[in-house]
């Protein structure tokens, strides 16, 4: 492309950023504003122009990915020649050229974990912490070397800065990071942020290094600026060497990754360490819907975390949509019906995105989406009956059934069984591993009490998880995707719904300083702009059914619907009133209902069957030979709660189909014709 052409292609912003090809440039790129294609199009202008050789340029930034995607641009641009790496990437190539040459040795091996030797080292230390404890500790070594805190310096730090790992105090966590030094000294091996380090200490302590580098690369771009840690701002003056060059783009709005080491403080600051700077903001959002936009724009007005005040450049959309709802059963079933009529509409399920604040949160909506038959992934994580903390559990919740040996309630053995894992009623005070495993745990106490309180046994439990299990485990090619918000950075989809919006959620409920809120507050504008068109906000007051419905939406809220919640005295009532809400009683007997397949029916499970019996046997016939044509198992077709309503209702057309619990319009597609003709021949 000509250097005009390349122009051409841009707006007024980010035309000043193309053209600006010489000294410090700092970029304040809104959510949705075309950043990745205003740096690409400044590289190639500059390659264009004859003012950058592409192999003299060096661009850096987080992910593979997005390392990927701008080498991708880049060649599409003309500039194929330029070096487009992550911080790691490209600290660990000069690492393996120059580390044998100034050594005279090979370079130490990179370990993929440090869970290994960490073990080590805590045994050294008479600790013997379990896998999760161990992610955390890793967790927290990483935060130390990346922020340039020595393991003797690191005790003072941590209290310094509230840092804490649960059941281990700061000045053990310190003598552990020593001891994993030299554990990892001892067999020979380097690990991620030792890449950053050595090919910093290189560059320090070796000037004919340094020159090489320099005479290398003498062009430096450097995207998700906010993101920067000590470290690596530290290896980026190196690598400049005292000149200028660099141009940095990043939102001081979507720091998010504080509690890793990132430092917006960089951003913020470039024109200050850089006088006479360049300064550029990108407000055009091309990604998102008036509606979001201002939405977006509301949720940080007048907080610390405000950035640049987008400008929408779509046409209008439909509303935003802010719910509430009984419990986060009744949550996740009504986004899962909103899901599945946006697909009936022809929005792609790849499309669609529901995003959660922890992975914990996921159940729920993968127990109703496969109710449904709607296909969703789960990005980030494993689904989850299939964590590794989960999947123990429920081996041991079996075995426990199967023993039939405690003298306990059924609810005091799944208490027991999960204590014995690590479980406690009080949730751990510190973020990480740690309380990501508690959260796991803990929606297996919740479901335990909601489905045991009405007399049921242990085995009766075991088998209702086996079935969630067996119906979230069916194989899809692409589907809706959950995801936690920091998961969900960078990335994008026609409709979002950010679900769980409640107080101790988000924000989340170790979020106690106000630095750490408005972190929270940071994430929760992530979420509304990775949405383009549809956006729905939802909320629910209590965590189980028949719960007491005392908790409040989260406060984020306010700025964007408005302050005040009128559904929540009302459901709070309720959630003081003895049994559940209006409307979940069996309508034979009036009882309260408890459990969601209880809720499903409408009838608690004492009361008379009340659907045809003789039918239900023969659709059950029918989906197993359906079932077995299509080669899947019988629950992808429909549930047995499913058939006993389309027994029980009989629908005699395919409105009636899709008024039946699990019954949805990509079923009634699929199975509508041959369903019907049985159901109007009787």
């Amino acid at each position: 492309m000509t250097p005009e052409a390349l122009l051409d292609a841009l707006d007024p912003e980010q035309r000043r950023v193309a053209e600006a090809l010489r000294g410090p440039v700092r970029v304040l790129a809104g959510a949705g504003t075309g950043k990745t294609r205003a740096i690409t199009h400044r590289i190639a202008h500059g390659v264009a122009t004859g003012v950058y050789a592409p192999t003299e340029v060096l661009a850096v930034t987080f992910t593979t990915r997005a390392a990927g995607e701008m080498r991708t641009r880049l060649r599409d641009l003309g500039a194929p020649g330029v070096q487009a790496r992550t911080f790691h990437s490209a600290a660990l190539r000069q690492l393996r050229f120059f580390w044998p040459r100034v050594h005279q040795r090979e370079l130490p091996e990179l370990t993929q974990s440090k869970i290994g030797m960490l073990a080590t080292a805590a045994r050294r230390q008479r600790l013997a912490p379990n896998q999760a404890v161990l992610r955390d500790l890793a967790a927290e070594i990483e935060w130390a070397k990346v922020s340039n805190v020595s393991a003797d310096g690191y005790a003072v730090a941590a209290i310094r800065r509230g840092r804490e790992v649960n059941d281990v105090d700061p000045t053990t966590v310190g003598h552990v990071y020593e001891a994993y030094e030299e554990v990892k000294r001892a067999a020979g091996r380097m690990d991620m942020e030792d890449v950053l380090l050595w090919t910093a200490g290189l560059l320090a302590d070796d000037e004919r290094v340094a020159a090489q580098v320099r005479r290398q690369y003498k062009w430096f771009v450097v995207d998700e600026f906010q993101d920067v840690s000590p470290l690596q701002s530290a290896l980026l003056d190196l690598w400049l060497g005292g000149r200028d060059e660099i141009c940095v783009v990043g939102d001081p709005a979507q720091t998010i990754y504080s509690f890793a080491g990132a430092d917006a403080t960089y951003l913020r600051t470039f024109t200050d360490r850089h006088p006479g700077a360049t300064s550029v903001e990108l407000v055009r959002n091309y990604r998102s819907t008036p509606e979001i936009v201002q939405a977006a724009n509301a949720s940080l007005a007048g907080s610390s975390s405000q950035g640049v005040e987008l400008r929408a450049q779509r046409p209008s959309g439909p509303a935003i949509t802010a719910t509430g709802h009984s419990d986060e059963v009744a949550e996740a079933t009504a986004v899962a019906h909103q899901v599945s009529a946006l697909i009936a509409q022809g929005v792609p399920a790849s499309e669609i995105a529901v995003l959660l604040r922890i992975n914990a949160q996921s159940e729920n909506f993968e127990d109703a989406f496969a109710e449904l038959g709607v296909p969703y992934v789960v990005r980030g994580a494993a689904r989850f009956f299939d964590r590794p903390e989960v999947r123990k559990a429920v081996t041991l919740l079996r075995g426990a059934a199967r023993s039939g040996q405690s003298d306990e309630t059924p609810l005091e053995t799944v208490r027991a069984t999960l204590s014995g894992l690590g479980w406690s009623a009080a949730a751990p005070t510190a973020r990480g591993q740690t309380r990501d495993q508690w959260e796991s745990w803990q929606a297996l106490v919740d479901q335990a009490a909601a489905f045991l309180k009405e007399g049921a046994d242990l085995g009766a439990f075991v088998d209702e998880l086996d079935r969630r299990a067996s119906e979230q485990h069916a194989p899809v090619a692409e589907g809706v995707t959950l995801a936690t918000l920091h998961t969900a950075k960078g990335l994008e989809w026609d409709a979002v719904f950010l679900v769980g919006l409640v107080e101790g959620t988000l924000p989340i409920v170790y979020a106690k300083t106000p630095a750490e809120v408005e972190e929270e507050r940071r994430l929760f504008y992530v979420g509304l702009t990775r949405a383009r068109e549809h956006l729905a906000l939802s909320w629910a007051y209590a965590r189980n059914p028949g719960g007491r419905g005392s908790r409040s939406r989260s406060r984020f809220l306010d700025a964007v619907v408005g302050e005040g919640d009128e559904g929540a005295p009302e459901r709070q009532r309720a959630g003081r009133r003895k049994g559940p809400a209006k409307g979940r009683h069996c309508r034979t007997c009036n009882r309260p209902l408890s459990t969601a397949a209880e809720k499903k029916v409408g009838r608690c499970a004492e009361c008379p069957i009340t659907y045809d019996e003789e039918l239900f046997e023969e659709l059950r016939e029918w989906r197993r030979a359906r079932a077995a044509d299509d080669e899947v198992p019988p629950y992808v077709v429909f549930s047995d709660t499913t058939l006993q309503l389309i027994a029980e209702h009989k629908p005699q057309d395919e409105a009636g189909l899709l008024r039946i619990s699990g019954v949805g319009p990509t079923k009634v597609e699929r199975y509508g014709d041959d369903l019907l003709e049985r159901l109007t021949s009787r």
